[in-house]
């Protein structure tokens, strides 16, 4: 297996040090440009007949991502992204929870307002307190549950392309993880501090989920190619589960030290 040096694992413990601070961080080169073909080919080549699959003009979105294309989970999990996952997971072992592919076309004028991604997709309704309100949309149970489960789940995106204020990148408030969920008539009052995160092609946006963010419409003819991932090393209580629960193969903590 190859070293990795410090000046490897210090981009990695500062941005797990960052997100925790700031809500959000940035990683480039986390994975390398034959790995993001890779990537690409197996979502291109994928059948796209089941109602998971979801095309318009302004966007192609594939939800349980990892359950319809199941290629894609050992090509995920790479060394570098095991890595990563080690800083921001010490002493845990996470679990996925939730995995979207997002294609934002060219000109696409998509645009998404902000927002706090507070629901959880769960396996069936039980009356839990603190857990509420529900929904039921598309055969998809969601719940918002206490703010420490929200708290503990951490999101990946992996951009495919580079990704600038000109094609959709994330506008992001940094700190507003720390206030619990924002009411929409709130907004205004930290949209000012907004912030744009640009990511190159093969790097990570790190973000917690109660981090007010939103997208733009995109202005160039540049694709922006995501794929979402959130985890967690939460367990949810009285027998309800994550929807798309996937336990990752253990992974060596000696990533971070070797």
């Amino acid at each position: 297996m190859r070293q990795h040096t410090e000046t490897e694992v210090a981009p990695v413990a500062w941005a797990a040090r960052q997100l925790a601070e700031s809500g959000y961080a940035t990683l480039p080169g986390i994975f390398s440009t034959e790995e993001v073909a890779q990537l690409l080919q197996t979502i291109e080549s994928a059948e796209t007949s089941s109602a998971n699959f979801r095309r318009s003009q302004n966007v192609f979105a594939i939800r349980n991502l990892l359950g319809e294309i199941p290629q894609l989970r050992e090509q995920l999990l790479t060394p570098g992204l095991r890595k990563v996952l080690a800083a921001l997971f010490p002493g845990a072992t996470p679990h996925l929870t939730k995995a979207i592919y997002f294609d934002k076309p060219a000109g696409s004028n998509w645009l998404v307002a902000w927002h706090q991604d507070v629901m959880i997709a769960v396996n069936k309704r039980r009356e839990i307190a603190k857990y509420g309100p529900w929904s039921t949309k598309g055969g998809e149970t969601t719940v918002l549950p206490p703010r420490e489960i929200l708290e503990g789940i951490i999101t990946l995106r992996l951009h495919l392309d580079d990704c600038d204020a000109t094609n959709g990148a994330l506008r992001v408030v940094p700190g507003s993880h720390r206030h619990g969920v924002i009411s929409n008539e709130q907004h205004p009052d930290f949209t000012p501090h907004a912030l744009t995160c640009a990511v190159p092609a093969g790097g990570l946006m790190l973000m917690q989920p109660l981090t007010l963010h939103a997208s733009n419409r995109s202005t160039s003819r540049q694709p922006r190619r995501v794929i979402h991932l959130e985890f967690s090393a939460a367990e949810l209580p009285a027998g309800l589960e994550w929807r798309e629960r996937l336990d990752l193969p253990m992974y060596q903590s000696n990533y971070l030290s070797s």
